[in-house]
């Protein structure tokens, strides 16, 4: 498949997630229900764009087993280049525990799998160079984390990065990520974790970042941030900062918030593939993240082009 536009890289997981009355510290509660659905951070992100009508790739690792066969069937679903996914002999796909409760807390437990497996040999460098965008989460062992290093350093200065490290890697904490983040495009963080990140709050956290040499940074707030009980994104470059406030939230009912920030980053990307502002990049973002949370699952409720389309028509009287 040539003229990939995106090619995603990081964990590959089945999330087996439970609905339960609350996250309890100790105790007991009730699970009121358990499914099990294809995600994985990037992964999810990838398969969003895809769906969207992105030429869109992955680079990454799966184990033998039937949950790897099901993550494969899950991407060619909707169109993405999966010649680039290794399946390691007697190795089990990686997972994650999700226990998501009523409140919209979510607590989750990673069983790495096959994605421990990864090694720069199962990386395709010409297949990555020739996409106009990586896009690239975290996983869970510290061999990967020190391959992602050397591969950044082999990136073509064509290719732009999105970095989406989650909590896995944003406690690490800025000198860790710093050769990440220079080498970043995109940060896509949420505020939880910029803060594990920086140890500040959202505006400051975002100016550090800046700092480090990226030059966008796009905060996913969720439900009542420290920005403003409707603020569900702040966006900041070095010039200009964007706080992105939904038209209406009335419309959705929120069902799943697991993979929200996943989606929002999918609307963002295809936001600025399309050449939109980082505002309206913003607001593609916070659309999608309203699909995906309308079911449960972090892909199940993410938008097709059309249903996009008509929803940015609908509330911002836009045209993609």
């Amino acid at each position: 498949m040539s003229n990939i536009q995106v090619i995603g890289l990081g964990a590959l997981n089945i999330d087996h997630i439970y609905k339960v009355e609350r996250i309890l510290d100790d105790g007991e509660a009730v699970a009121e229900e358990a499914k099990s659905f294809p995600g994985g951070s990037a992964a999810n992100t990838i398969y969003g764009l895809a769906k969207l009508g992105i030429s869109a790739g992955f680079s990454g690792v799966v184990g033998d087993d039937d949950e790897g066969k099901v993550l494969l069937r899950d991407f060619k679903a909707v169109g993405v280049d999966t010649s680039r996914i290794k399946t390691k002999k007697r190795a089990g796909t990686g997972s994650v525990l999700c226990l998501s409760d009523r409140q919209g807390r979510r607590s989750l437990y990673v069983l790495p799998g096959a994605n421990n497996l990864l090694t720069l040999d199962d990386l395709d460098l010409g297949y990555i160079n020739r996409a106009e965008m990586l896009h690239l989460s975290s996983f869970a062992g510290d061999k990967q984390f020190k391959l992602l290093l050397e591969l950044i350093d082999r990136l073509d200065p064509s290719v732009k990065l999105s970095f989406a490290p989650g909590a896995l890697y944003a406690v690490k904490g800025l000198k860790a990520l710093a050769p990440m983040l220079r080498r970043s495009h995109l940060l896509f963080i949420n505020e939880g974790e910029i803060r594990q990140l920086t140890g500040k709050e959202v505006k400051a956290g975002a100016e550090s970042c800046l700092e480090q040499g990226c030059p966008n940074i796009v905060v996913t707030l969720g439900k009542g941030g420290s920005l403003g009980k409707k603020a569900v994104g702040y966006i900041r470059d070095a010039e200009n900062e964007y706080l992105i406030e939904p038209v209406s939230r009335d419309t959705i009912a929120e069902v799943d918030t697991t993979g929200a920030g996943d989606a929002f980053a999918a609307g963002f990307i295809y936001g600025l593939l399309k050449g939109k502002d980082l505002r309206e990049c913003g607001q593609l973002g916070d659309i999608v993240a309203r699909f995906a949370i309308s079911q449960t699952g972090a892909r199940e409720g993410l938008p097709t082009q059309k249903q996009l389309a008509l929803a940015y028509q609908e509330l911002y009287n836009q045209k993609l």
